[in-house]
């Protein structure tokens, strides 16, 4: 005889407007994103969360976010309503332009102090700032050793930021035969871990980047790609003064061929994606 036990589906969470509106101005005041178009993404991808936390409905759930959240809470909204998603050489015409224009440049700049400042702002999984550091090396060459070129890696997610340190990837086809055997170790699992010169070339650090921007010196380049995706425009304009006043004379902004900056940006542009503060 067939088993006619029937297998209960819980009913799918709704969450209402004002709770909805509650939770968009709470995650774009403290970190910029905006989720105003996005109640469906709320709905499908929070869902979960709100039953595994033991609350009955999205009311209970926004009302501690709100008043009561810890930082491991923060870090699973965020991870949950944004994509840690980035791989290595991407946009490399971006990186022809660092490599053939900007570094000559900041080199010439920093001949005597032998010492570089790069930011990779929203860095997620640790691929860019690591595909940052093998083009400094290959620049640099036999001067390599001589300079100072650790840069900063920044993201809002502890996540990602786990997943950059151990530097663990599938490599892609893209990438130069030789910097596989230059900058990387195999793994037993067909995996490859980051080189420690270059690991030891990143400092990670968690920022939000709605903060003030309060770091030791100035920056020759910053790298913010595809970040500002998740903001709107006044957001946006705060963010790229606050990157400006953290960018040296003549130094540089590089953001993703998917965004542009608002057209009363103090910075230039001076080539696709590209802008320098003259």
């Amino acid at each position: 005889m067939a088993d006619e036990t029937k297998i209960e589906i819980p009913e799918a969470l709704t969450i209402t407007d004002a709770d909805f509106t509650r939770l968009v101005q709470f995650v774009q005041n403290k970190y910029g994103v905006d989720l105003r178009q996005k109640k469906q993404l709320i709905t499908s991808r929070l869902g979960g969360t709100v039953r595994s936390k033991g609350f009955r409905n999205f009311h209970e759930y926004v009302e501690y976010m709100l008043k009561s959240s810890t930082n491991e809470d923060i870090n699973q909204l965020m991870n949950k309503l944004t994509t840690n998603y980035t791989y290595f050489m991407r946009e490399t015409g971006s990186f022809d332009y660092f490599t053939k224009t900007i570094l000559p440049q900041v080199t010439q700049r920093h001949q005597r102090d032998k010492s570089m400042a790069i930011w990779s702002a929203g860095c997620s999984s640790g691929e860019e700032p690591y595909n940052i550091t093998m083009y400094l090396f290959d620049y640099l060459g036999s001067q390599a050793s001589t300079w100072d070129t650790r840069l900063l890696a920044t993201d809002l997610s502890m996540d990602a930021l786990a997943k950059a340190q151990k530097g663990v990837y599938e490599l892609p086809e893209t990438l130069p035969p030789r910097w596989k055997q230059s900058y990387f170790v195999p793994q037993a699992n067909g995996h490859y871990e980051v080189a420690p010169k270059v690991k030891n070339n990143v400092i990670f650090r968690q920022f939000n980047l709605m903060e003030p921007i309060r770091f030791r010196r100035q920056f020759d380049v910053i790298f913010c790609r595809n970040v500002m995706i998740y903001f709107d425009n006044p957001t946006k304009t705060a963010l790229i003064n606050r990157f400006y006043d953290a960018t040296v004379p003549g130094g540089y902004l590089i953001i993703s061929l998917s965004e542009n900056l608002p057209p009363n940006t103090r910075y230039q542009r001076v080539a696709t994606s590209i802008f320098q503060k003259r």
